[in-house]
Parts: C-alpha cells; structure tokens; sequence
C-alpha cells in the first residue's frame, strides 16, 4: 500500500478493499492512500477492475464492498450512498456517461453547482455556450461530452475528483482543453497548499502531458501490483505491456 510521509495528511484513504459486480469478485484487497492536494493515476488493461474502484468509490450500490473500508478524512464512509459522498466533495467524470433526455445542460450544471459560481463563466471557459440549452450529452461528440462532464465538475467544485480515462474519444484539440480544465479542477496552478485530491484512470497516459501526477498505481486481475512514480511506470508499461508489471510481483 502506497503511504504518505505523514498519515494524517491522508485524505482518501483505501484499505483492503473487495468488490464484486452481480456476483463476481472484480476487486481483491485493493489499499492505497491519497495526501491531500495530491493527484493519482491508476494504470491496468482491460477488465482489471480500473472502473469498479472508481464506482466503488462513489458508492453505487451495483459495486458491493465485501470486506475492507473506504475512509474520508479519517470518517468510514463505506456504506454512505453517493448522494451523502457528493455531499462530502466527491465528485466523478464518467467514461461513457448516459444521455439525460429532458433535462438541459444549464440546468444540470446549475444542479451541481456550488455556491456562488457563474455556469455561464463556466461554459465560456469550456467552448459550450451553444450546448447550455441541449439536452446533457444528447448528439455530442465524444470531446463535447467530455467537457460537458468537465463544466459540471467545475460547477460542483469537488474535493475529491475521479475521472475515468478522461483522453478517451478525445481529439488532440478538445484534450488541450480538457487538460486545462483538468489542471484548474485539482488546483494544479496554484503555489499555495492544495486543497483538492485526484485519481485519474488512463490507458495511453496522454493526461499526463497536460496534469502532473504524484503516484501512479497499476492494478491487474483486481489488485494494486505496483505503486511509484508514473512516468516511469508509463514508459515501462509502453515498453513490457501489463504482463511485467504483473511479474515483477510474483
């Protein structure tokens, strides 16, 4: 299990963590431990479980906990609902998230939003003005919907941010703006002490060219087998694939 220096700087903490999904075991005694203001990456190929920790994360209820905890700030938040998550900070970008018919953008993102913030500064911000009065991803592109999903986190202003290959189906042109929206979401400009934490999943690590990472962690056959510096898990896993990362363990 990746610890920090001072445990008690430990805002999201992961202990022992089982999951299954309709049955199946998909999670096996995944730990680790996020510091407050820091960014993670969570490599792993296809069908490791990269997904599930993040849903199991923010508490939806198809992921079942079957041993181990899930604590926030010291607080066992394991069996909390995502609504008593958001409340917390939690906030997720999901990989293929659903088309809400009836309900606009603007009024999503104004659902979402915390106190005080301007949506419409918001949407300037993310090239989306024209999609305020759309239907919530109805026949957007794979880059309008990812920064549609961007401008409601930046509504939510989370403390906790979970985003789930946030590259995929982007163009190199959207993924400057994602990265940038990014980089505001986790505080990453700023030269005072951070406040927000990350754990980003990502399967061609392009992110990392646009959000400096702290710890990058690769999960495979439903447990962390490795946890250190990401560029050099990135550069070995581009050059060995998952299969070395799997070995070196044994």
């Amino acid at each position: 299990m990746y610890e920090s220096d001072d445990d008690r700087d430990i805002t999201l903490r992961v202990e022992n963590l089982s999951v299954e999904v309709e049955g199946k075991e998909v999670l096996r005694g995944v730990s680790l431990g996020i510091k407050c203001g820091e960014t993670h990456v969570l490599f792993g190929p296809n069908g490791s479980g990269k997904t599930t920790l993040l849903m199991a994360l923010m508490g939806f209820p198809r992921y079942r906990v079957t041993s181990g905890r899930i604590l926030f700030e010291e607080e066992d938040i394991t069996g909390l609902p995502p609504y008593e998550r958001a409340r917390r900070g939690f906030g997720i970008m999901f990989q293929r998230p659903p088309t809400v018919r009836g309900v606009t953008l603007e009024q999503m993102a104004a659902l979402c939003a915390d106190d005080g913030v301007d949506v419409e500064a918001l949407a300037g911000d993310m090239n989306l003005e024209e999609f305020l009065s759309r239907d919530v991803n109805h026949g957007f592109s794979g880059g309008e919907i990812k920064r549609s999903e961007l401008l409601q986190l930046l509504a939510q202003n989370p403390r906790i941010v979970l985003l789930d290959e946030p590259e995929s189906g982007v163009d190199m042109e959207n993924l400057q703006l994602v990265g940038k929206a990014i980089r505001k979401l986790l505080q990453k400009d700023l030269r005072r002490r951070r406040t927000k934490c990350g754990l980003i999943i990502t399967h061609t690590g392009y992110i990392l060219d646009y959000v400096e990472a702290d710890v990058g962690h690769v999960l495979c056959e439903g447990t962390v087998v490795c946890s250190g510096n990401p560029r050099e898990q990135l550069e070995g896993i581009r050059k060995y694939g998952f299969e070395e990362c799997a070995r070196c363990t044994r």
